[in-house]
């Protein structure tokens, strides 16, 4: 995508976030976009591009570290909750409770046992958020493997980006498999009706975060909307279904 097309059409819909914004301000809404995937996936890209002309009085992003002492004796979800969104808010949740059927699953951090009783907690958890008015948007951004292992490279040489390197991605590429594995079981474990996965191809990091932006702004109703604004590439952007299992859809 040339460079000019991406920052015109990136333009039109932060312009559009803008809109949304004032919208759900109006109307006392509470939004609430979880964003999971793989180290280097570009959830910090998108994030900063969806929030980059938004009131950070109204928007908050999320991205917790390590688990205290005291956390770790808490109920698991409870160090999610208190930043949670009330009215007039829009939280983006840069990874969430999710780490617990990736990063911990795999890296060993919880036991089966804590892995398991969450997959059969988080939709219940989830369905007591819908239910209470909040909207709740889901997405996976997955990556092949060898552009994570350039991303990953790529993190390591420049000083800029040398913040976002942990010893996690140092093993990262070592437990492909075993991260593949805990998020198909997560995807099937936690899709449901009102907290439904979207899986977004991240190998172009242009095409990705637009289709991401695009893809929240037909999700949420708001006054204004451009109807200029060209509906996702479901190449791109898709709802994750058990047959996406079948069928290669997802990243191995």
């Amino acid at each position: 995508m040339p460079h000019n097309s991406y920052k015109s059409e990136l333009h039109d819909l932060q312009v559009e976030f803008v809109k949304l914004q004032r919208h759900f301000i109006a109307h006392d809404e509470r939004i609430l976009v979880l964003l999971e995937g793989r180290d280097s996936s570009g959830k910090d890209g998108s994030i900063k591009r969806i929030v980059a002309h938004l009131s950070p009085r109204e928007t908050r992003v999320v991205a917790l570290g390590k688990p205290s002492d005291r956390d770790e004796k808490a109920w698991y979800f409870q160090r999610y909750v208190p930043h949670l969104p009330v009215n007039q808010e829009l939280v983006l949740f840069n990874r969430s409770w999710y780490n617990r059927a990736g990063v911990e699953r795999v890296m060993g951090f919880c036991s089966k046992e804590q892995a398991r009783e969450f997959l059969e907690s988080a939709p219940r958890f989830e369905q007591m958020l819908v239910n209470s008015g909040i909207k709740l948007l889901k997405y996976y951004l997955d990556i092949s493997k060898d552009e994570q292992k350039a991303r990953l490279a790529d993190r390591k040489r420049d000083p800029l980006k040398q913040w976002k390197s942990s010893p996690i991605d140092n093993v990262a590429l070592d437990h492909s498999d075993d991260y593949t594995q805990a998020r198909d079981a997560m995807l099937l474990a936690t899709h449901a009706d009102g907290a439904a996965w979207h899986i977004v191809r991240t190998d172009n990091k242009r095409h990705a975060r637009l289709n991401l932006m695009r893809d929240i702004l037909s999700r949420l109703h708001y006054a204004g909307r451009s109807k200029t604004i060209p509906a996702p590439d479901r190449d791109i952007v898709f709802q994750f279904t058990p047959e996406c299992l079948c069928d290669h859809r997802l990243a191995r």
